[in-house]
């Protein structure tokens, strides 16, 4: 059944689902507040559980960003505490996992995406719904009519304040951060997470000389940004590593401008109601301590492939609660974990290095297949390969 589709917000999430659902054979449009397509931010880390879905879209991810092997956690004193094997990760779950800027993600995205499709410099103002589909009215007068809506507009997502849906909550954090470039970095393929009791940070090589850096510190609302961000980050990191210290020689207060990031978590909305659903961070904007925020926009993307495909008699309303039931309790327990405050703490975290590196990296990786639908992934992608096959063998 072809339907008329809006998406609103043309980030990883948007993108994705678009693109998903165009190749689904939809009329998908998507609109964006923005001028353009650039995004903002540094890199993202692409986790097997989002590569996976990458791959059934058809999103060429070879040569982009810095496939990771490793990821090594220390103390700010230089204790090690655990090395996440990634690279047995990886065999597990049968995807790699890479460091990607996240324009050079948009990029990929786009590739193959027909431009007339996305429609720039369109605010969303007003959705209404009733029984034969749902509206959009943007800022300039205009509207869009269709028979589903998707709220892909992050953080601050308007679609989700028009559903009534609850505001994120600040979680006490954030993070300064942005792309730097190393030429001489020693491995190119371990990323490193260096924890201490006043802060801690993260270099992540995100392909070429770039590498992702992150510094985290306690946040509030009444926060007073300084005139010279630059000394407040030196004071707090110096001497952390050797690495960490030619970032922070290299980093000026213009690194700096769009920082700091405030860490929030959304509480997980319940059902909705009607033909407007929520998905990526409009839906469930969490911490970035376990880096999933794209792949659980990519996850989205997967299920509400999935509901639509089996759409039950021109059902939109039962296919979208569908979606969100499934993906409600897993994305429930991604944030917790992604919330505690226990990865913030030097002093609290120093018993894990009596765990074995083997059993952290069995852990994260079981954690990872538990809450990503395993199963239906590989029955889907095992679906889209025999698809695949059929047009190969008719062309032929």
């Amino acid at each position: 059944m072809k339907l008329r589709i809006v998406v609103v917000g043309a980030g990883v999430g948007g993108l994705s689902i678009a693109r998903g659902l165009l190749c689904d054979g939809h009329d998908v449009t998507v609109f964006e507040r923005r001028p353009d397509a650039q995004p903002g931010g540094g890199a993202v880390t692409i986790w097997s559980n989002g590569a996976t879905v990458l791959g059934q879209l058809g999103v060429d991810m070879d040569g982009a960003g810095q496939l990771l092997s490793a990821v090594r956690i220390l103390t700010s004193t230089g204790r090690p505490l655990a090395t996440l094997d990634v690279s047995a990760m990886v065999r597990r779950l049968g995807a790699p996992v890479r460091m990607v800027p996240r324009r050079v993600l948009v990029e990929r995205l786009l590739k193959g995406f027909p431009a007339e499709r996305i429609c720039y410099n369109s605010c969303v103002v007003g959705v209404t719904g009733g029984h034969d589909g749902v509206r959009a009215a943007f800022h300039d007068g205009s509207s869009a009519e269709a028979d589903l809506l998707i709220g892909a507009d992050g953080l601050h997502s308007t679609v989700r304040d028009i559903v009534g849906a609850q505001h994120a909550q600040p979680t006490g954090w954030c993070s300064w951060q942005g792309l730097v470039s190393l030429p001489d970095l020693a491995d190119k393929h371990v990323a490193q997470v260096i924890i201490g009791d006043r802060g801690n940070t993260g270099l992540w090589p995100a392909g070429g000389c770039d590498v992702q850096w992150w510094f985290d510190l306690p946040w509030s609302y009444d926060f007073v940004r300084p005139r010279r961000p630059t000394e407040m980050i030196r004071a707090t990191f110096a001497g952390w590593s050797g690495s960490v210290d030619r970032v922070l020689a290299a980093l000026t207060d213009d690194d700096l401008v769009h920082s700091p990031y405030p860490h929030f978590r959304h509480p997980i909305p319940p059902p909705g109601r009607g033909a407007v659903t929520l998905l990526g961070d409009a839906a469930h904007t969490m911490p970035p301590t376990l880096a999933q925020g794209a792949n659980q926009a990519l996850l989205d993307t997967m299920v509400l492939r999935k509901a639509l495909w089996d759409l039950d008699r021109g059902d939109v309303s039962a296919a979208l609660r569908w979606y969100e039931k499934t993906r409600r309790r897993k994305l429930m327990a991604v944030s917790r974990v992604a919330s505690l405050p226990v990865s913030h703490r030097e002093s609290v975290l120093r018993p894990a290095a009596m765990i074995s590196d083997s059993l952290h990296t069995w852990a994260l990786t079981t954690f990872l297949s538990r809450t990503s639908h395993h199963r239906m992934s590989m029955q889907i992608t095992k679906e889209l390969g025999a698809v695949a096959a059929a047009a190969s063998c008719a062309v032929r």
